[in-house]
């Protein structure tokens, strides 16, 4: 007797899903090593958690739906764990922002969704409404990884969409699109479908940034973005420097023979020697690229601020 088409392509569709929900695992390898959560986002996983309990919710209500169940239920503890340990490594701020979507959304919302369902819907309009709501949120987990397709087309890097997630989302929404047309079933054709396409967009996107090189960071017009880091990554140069000159300054007090910065005469008083590290730490993101190109050129010679020529006179 031969298998039911449908019932294999659903154990293919498992067995492809459940690797789609792992593939984080090595992401979260990193995160749990580097204890932070650097820029990976939250909110894919967060989206995913909640699509997958409720679509373990509908299997249960779908006749015929185990296969629905099992795939669901096993995504939903492993998005589970993810949230969790997102949660324990992320800053304080994100953190204290994610709890509250999570209480809100994948605690508060699916409860509301449980019991008006089960107490206000009854026959095909119970599946309908849970149909929807699970349609339209697996559109939501795929359309997710968007603002990461944006990240490797600014930075050119592919450093945050990992390809096995990309590879495995391509396959799994053509599987579960195949599995729809074979059991009739709608909610689960459109949002494959349409993770399919954008499976395809992210692959497209690796292949094509997967050996660029990213450009250099260059400052933006108001300040922010990139250039913050450029100059938080100046400034911690800069007070490093100014350290080791202080360091040079306390072994020249007690007799050692250093060498003298071309350019500029070391003085042997410490408040000078204070002056100078203040000014360095004080220093603008303009002055700190003066002061990084004169070192680059062997000198190392405190920028003069206008308020300290004015005074010098």
């Amino acid at each position: 007797m031969a298998a039911d088409p449908s019932f294999v392509v659903g154990i293919i569709g498992n067995v492809i899903s459940i690797l789609v929900f792992a593939s984080p695992i090595a992401t979260f390898r990193r995160i749990v090593r580097n204890a932070s959560t650097e820029d990976f986002r939250w909110l894919p996983y967060v989206t995913t958690l909640l699509s997958t309990s409720l679509w373990t919710f509908y299997g249960l209500l779908k006749p015929g739906g185990l296969l629905v169940v099992t795939v669901n239920g096993a995504g939903a503890a492993l998005e589970a764990a993810y949230v969790t340990l997102y949660l324990i490594y992320a800053p304080r701020e994100t953190k204290a922002k994610m709890l509250k979507l999570v209480l809100a959304v994948n605690v508060g919302f699916l409860a509301a969704v449980v019991v008006v369902t089960l107490a206000a819907l009854h026959g095909g309009v119970r599946l309908l409404a849970v149909g929807v709501l699970c349609a339209a949120l697996t559109i939501g987990m795929y359309a997710a990884p968007l603002g990461a397709m944006r990240t490797v087309v600014k930075t050119r890097s592919v450093e945050y969409m990992p390809f096995s997630l990309s590879f495995f989302l391509f396959l799994n929404g053509g599987v579960w699109s195949v599995y729809s047309v074979l059991v009739k079933d709608y909610f689960i054709g459109v949002p494959n479908a349409i993770g399919f396409v954008l499976g395809t967009a992210q692959l497209v996107l690796y292949m094509a940034y997967r050996k660029a090189t990213p450009p250099p960071r260059k400052e933006d017009d108001d300040g922010d973005g990139e250039a913050g880091d450029e100059e938080e990554g100046l400034a911690q140069l800069m007070t490093g420097q100014a350290v080791e000159m202080a360091q040079r300054r306390a072994r020249l007090h007690k007799g050692l023979s250093l060498p003298k910065p071309s350019g500029a005469p070391l003085s042997s008083s410490p408040r000078d020697g204070l002056g100078s590290i203040i000014k360095s730490m004080s220093a603008t993101p303009v002055e700190l690229h003066s002061v990084l190109h004169q070192h680059g050129h062997g000198r190392f010679e405190p920028v003069k601020k206008d308020d300290d020529v004015e005074a010098d006179e």
